[in-house]
């Protein structure tokens, strides 16, 4: 039996003339499986749609580049933009799944999560600090709080 690609949880796959025996010795019907796709351990699927994570460092994260990254087709180059940010999604268009019957493929959407180093050395930590000073960029500036009122 061939499973067509792209099928998901719940589809049907026909294969005909492998039903029980036919009425009055006529030919045997057809026997329709119902899939069940097990889980991957890296891709979550959402349709045919793909979705990870992908783990860089801070110095990939400001200044951007080509990183490598699993696809279902293998390792893929990945151009990450200068600057991104945690949570933030970059997309491998035609990298999901097969469209069930054909005609084109789901894309793989990757999140970045930027790792923040533990444990550093004291001259790292001067560096960072040093780097900090250089940049004078305050993450929170834009963060207000207009206070609540006390209810009567």
């Amino acid at each position: 039996m061939k499973v067509p690609a792209g099928v998901d949880n719940g589809s049907k796959v026909r294969v005909a003339g492998m039903g029980g025996p036919g009425q009055k010795s006529g030919p045997a019907g057809d026997l329709y499986i119902v899939t069940r796709v097990r889980p991957h351990s890296y891709f979550e699927r959402k349709g045919d749609n793909l979705y990870s994570e992908l783990p860089l460092t801070i110095r990939e994260a400001v200044l951007g580049g080509k990183v490598e990254t699993p696809s279902v087709d293998g390792m893929v180059a990945l151009t990450i933009p200068p600057g991104v940010q945690t949570g933030q999604q970059l997309k491998l268009r035609g990298k999901g799944v097969p469209h069930l019957g054909g005609g084109g493929t789901g894309d793989h959407y990757v999140t970045i999560k930027v790792m923040t180093p533990t444990g550093i050395s004291e001259r790292s930590k001067e560096l960072l600090l040093e780097f900090d000073r250089s940049v004078m960029s305050n993450p929170r500036g834009n963060i207000t709080f207009r206070g609540f009122r006390k209810r009567s």
